[in-house]
């Protein structure tokens, strides 16, 4: 369930789209002031949130900003009775994925909502892959296991890319071995296969003797 948070100081708005967002499955907690939305921005994690960007002790813009700086990948859509190009613009430049202007319909809210998900998500999965305790981030070259990097060599970052763009299909010692190179340009020989699935499972697996990543099917290859 998607966790959003929902800043508004209106309570009938704010009651009217919070009960709106929770039938369509978010799992939404509400503020009506911005001292309450930077205090649970501290305590929680959110995956979305609605703000208002006009609050009685502050605005909306320094919430998305906490909100950025604590995850910079958390959506944000603003709510605004300004529809003067200066604060569109400012909201947009700290990070804002859209905003709405009041009064609004719901169906129209639900449709931005819907659309920017669409575009957050897929830029995630374009470039964040997750295998168990692994996460693999393909924009900054960079392997983690339970959030601790760890250091492949260039060989080895290739060849857990190749097993991973071939996830749930074997590959062949053949087939690894063919587009597969060393750094220095040098085609990597089948003892040298071995060698360097032997070092890559000993830093991605808990257990390299009992490999649950990369798994070996015998007498053809491997899979993850």
């Amino acid at each position: 369930m998607i966790k959003l948070l929902l800043v508004e100081d209106d309570e009938a708005i704010a009651a009217g789209l919070e009960y709106s967002l929770t039938q369509e499955g978010f799992e939404v907690t509400t503020c009506c002031n911005a001292a309450s939305a930077l205090n649970i921005i501290g305590a929680q994690d959110f995956d979305f949130a609605i703000i208002d960007i006009s609050l009685p002790d502050g605005n909306g813009f320094d919430i998305c900003k906490k909100l950025k700086a604590k995850g910079g990948d958390t959506p944000v859509i603003f709510l605004t009775a300004r529809d003067d190009e200066g604060s569109v613009i400012m909201g947009l430049d700290i990070g804002a994925d859209d905003y709405v202007t009041k009064p609004f319909r719901l169906r129209e809210l639900h449709s931005r909502i819907r659309a920017v998900l669409r575009r957050t998500s897929k830029s995630v999965e374009d470039h964040i892959i997750n295998i168990g305790d692994l996460t693999v981030n393909l924009t900054e070259g960079n392997v983690k296991k339970d959030g601790k990097e760890i250091f492949l060599t260039a060989l080895e970052y290739r060849l857990l890319l190749m097993l991973i763009s071939n996830r749930g299909q074997v590959l062949t010692r053949a087939q690894l071995l063919h587009h597969i190179w060393d750094v220095s340009g040098d085609f990597v020989n089948d003892n040298t296969l071995t060698v360097y699935i032997k070092r890559l499972r000993e830093k991605i697996e808990d257990d390299p003797q009992n490999p649950v990543i990369i798994k070996t099917v015998r007498g053809v290859g491997y899979r993850i």
